[in-house]
């Protein structure tokens, strides 16, 4: 019998009704069939050494400085100790995190954190920090004020200052440094953004949009961090290496590349150790990944002061 004549039907039915039958019994796959990035993830150990080995060759900088900066429970206190974990081959919590989901920012002050290189009598630190920011918040007199971060990038915020969600830093605040040296200044400006969610506000939109245009002022190179991918994305959560396949983290990236203005190739997915009590090569890769470009980002800028 003709597939097409179907008594139910008393006659002959279109082909396209048989085609576009079978275009809804088979559900699109989530995931590309190549990834649309390379990642190599069996060169861990490669780029560690390449960190590891890192030194800034401008004799009055000693660190490089990375300014974390996003909206509030992005997960930039997560980064910095899953940064510390890849670094030092084991898990530590340098940076307080809070596991509760607010709209509060958890950090409340401007705080260095650097990263110990061995032990014992030759315990010395790496030549990189990152500087934990309170998070930006929606409205007005919420989280860390947009003014603050642009001080911060030229170096004029003194370590420990608390942030007054109020009011902005001023030249007279104790926590005002008048006197900034090339290591208090920010080399690289890194936004840290949420996989998991929906969309950002308006507001803070417009904060991130300020602080780029200033550190963009200043030639600071900036790059993103995106956080969370395993909790936005199925595929993602089952094998961390679809990272790059998955349609739903492409399509965010690109997303927030149009909102915020940060090109495709300056933004890196990763996933912050968070239920882990081991390390683990995935997580280690995307996160060295990220820190890499990070490092050469920072170096290009630090050659050209």
């Amino acid at each position: 019998m003709d597939p097409r004549r179907l008594p139910e039907f008393g006659g002959f039915v279109p082909m396209s009704f048989f085609v576009e039958l079978n275009k809804q019994n088979v559900a699109e796959s989530p995931v590309l069939d190549e990834p649309w990035r390379e990642l190599r993830w069996g060169e861990n150990q490669m780029n560690l050494k390449y960190v590891q080995k890192y030194k800034p060759e401008q004799d009055d900088i000693r660190y490089l400085r990375v300014l974390l900066y996003g909206p509030v429970g992005a997960g930039k206190s997560s980064f910095i100790n899953s940064v510390s974990n890849v670094l030092r081959g084991r898990m530590t919590i340098p940076a307080l995190a809070s596991a509760m989901t607010s709209d509060k920012s958890f950090t409340k002050k401007y705080e260095t954190h650097k990263f110990i290189k061995g032990r014992g009598s030759t315990k010395t630190f790496y030549p990189l920090v990152y500087n934990d920011i309170m998070g930006l918040e929606d409205g007005t007199n919420r989280g860390v004020h947009a003014d603050d971060i642009k001080l911060a990038l030229r170096g004029h915020v003194k370590e420990g200052h608390k942030f007054n969600p109020v009011a902005p830093l001023t030249q007279d605040d104790p926590g005002y440094n008048p006197t900034p040296s090339a290591d208090d200044k920010v080399h690289v400006l890194v936004c840290v953004m949420s996989a998991n969610t929906p969309q950002m506000n308006l507001s803070v939109l417009e904060k991130m949009k300020s602080i780029r245009e200033a550190a963009s002022d200043l030639g600071i190179p900036q790059m993103a961090v995106m956080t969370h991918i395993d909790e936005a994305c199925g595929e993602t959560e089952r094998d961390l290496r679809n990272v790059y396949k998955s349609k739903y983290l492409r399509k965010k990236m690109k997303d927030f590349s149009s909102a915020v203005g940060i090109p495709m190739n300056c933004i890196f997915p990763v996933k912050n150790y968070s239920e882990e009590i081991d390390m683990n090569d995935d997580v280690d890769a995307l996160i060295l990944s990220a820190l890499r470009k990070m490092v050469d980002f920072g170096d290009d800028f630090i050659e050209r002061i």
